[in-house]
């Protein structure tokens, strides 16, 4: 009886670790990819003189799209219709 606990406990907590480390790699990539869409964001403000505003829509839209979010922002703003 005592082994089918331990293997129990056991077998939680690999699905745990699994689900741990999971959730933590999409933390790490929408970190990484909001910076990098922030970069971007700054570089075209700086030297385009966009002045798009930094809000947690444009924030949103770089931590999902990265690069391309930022583009689609920088788009979206040349065109007028939004940010």
């Amino acid at each position: 009886m005592t082994g089918v606990l331990e293997l129990s406990i056991l077998v939680l907590a690999i699905i745990a670790a699994v689900i741990l480390y999971k959730v933590l790699k999409t933390a790490k990539s929408m970190v990484i990819n909001t910076v990098i869409g922030l970069v971007i964001l700054v570089l075209a403000n700086f030297a385009l003189g966009l002045k798009i505003a930094y809000t947690w829509v444009v924030i949103a839209i770089c931590a999902i799209g990265g690069t391309v979010g930022a583009l689609l922002v920088i788009v979206l703003h040349y065109l007028g219709l939004a940010f």
